[in-house]
């Protein structure tokens, strides 16, 4: 019988890095915004320029009152082109989303993709004690998702 004698050995753990994966991680923080009582020629004007298809609308409070897309730009067109009226002088408050689905920065990434996948929406504010501080899209996720290790998953 052979006994050894290198005695008990310590297994060294190899520690991964967790990764942060919350949105306030990975939102957009410089957002483009609008008023309530800006024109949607305006809107239509700056979201082309801007080459963005929707913006959240802020209120002087800086708190988030609604959506606007492009979507609602083109209920504006139409309804110039029904008026025959070239001027898109109807007022963001008049065409914008106001039941507007959010997120908080400290919400995990993946729930945010799931989110996406579920609601089949394109982007979503970013709320912080009712203050609007970003916006999460499903590009920032793919970005996101693109820097984590697949080790980490």
């Amino acid at each position: 019988m052979v006994k050894s004698f290198q005695g008990v050995r310590q297994v060294k753990e190899t520690k991964t890095a967790i990764q942060e994966v919350s949105v306030g991680d990975y939102m957009t923080r410089r957002l483009v915004t609008f008023q309530p009582d800006q024109t949607m020629d305006e809107v239509i004007k700056i979201l082309l320029e801007k080459k963005i298809a929707g913006a959240p609308v802020v209120d002087p409070n800086h708190e988030l009152v609604g959506v606007i897309s492009e979507g609602d730009c083109l209920k504006e067109v139409v309804r110039g082109k029904y008026n025959n009226t070239p001027s898109l002088a109807g007022k963001v408050s008049e065409h914008m989303s106001t039941e507007v689905k959010t997120v908080h920065p400290e919400m995990n990434i993946f729930e945010v993709a799931q989110m996406f996948l579920n609601m089949k929406l394109r982007r979503f504010p970013v709320l912080k004690d009712g203050k609007l501080v970003g916006q999460i899209s499903q590009k920032d996720v793919m970005r996101a998702v693109q820097r984590l290790k697949n080790s980490t998953w």
